[in-house]
């Protein structure tokens, strides 16, 4: 029995890399999946021919770098996904092409992500002309408060 544990024993480290990871799969704390981790170290080690020492130090030594090193990054990350903006808020800071003629006492139109939104300029002594590219500064309602973009023409 001896014999054949040291001469199979990649099919063990494989066989504890499985159950940690089908483990990991019922908890999702990501521990037991770095284990798994050092445990396929372990099994290459053994496939090498180390003895079950060096084997059980490199298992060993992969999981720690496993759990020290890569688990934070990745426990951070999952926890902090993107910033999710919704609704209207999502078009402040986007340009827009102004459709139609506006002044700080009349509204005009622009195109936005392929919408038609209302929108007066947020200086209200500006007077922009359609055609001209916009910054949406601000969503007020249903009505855009924006800004001309300056071009290289001048």
């Amino acid at each position: 029995m001896g014999e054949w544990l040291s001469d199979n024993a990649w099919s063990v480290w494989l066989a504890v890399a499985a159950v940690l990871g089908v483990a990991e799969l019922m908890s999702l704390d990501l521990v037991l999946v770095m284990l798994a981790v050092g445990a396929l170290a372990g099994m290459v080690t053994a496939v090498l021919g180390a003895p079950v020492v060096l084997q059980l130090l490199v298992a060993g030594g992969a999981a720690a770098a496993m759990l020290t090193l890569v688990r934070p990054s990745v426990v951070k990350r999952l926890h902090t996904g993107p910033d999710l903006r919704l609704g209207h808020g999502k078009l402040v800071g986007q340009q827009a092409v102004v459709t139609e003629r506006m002044t700080g006492h009349e509204t005009g139109r622009i195109r936005i992500g392929g919408e038609i939104w209302s929108a007066t300029p947020y200086d209200d002594t500006l007077s922009i002309e359609a055609g001209e590219t916009v910054e949406v500064l601000q969503i007020r309602g249903a009505t855009a408060l924006v800004h001309p973009v300056p071009s290289l023409e001048g």
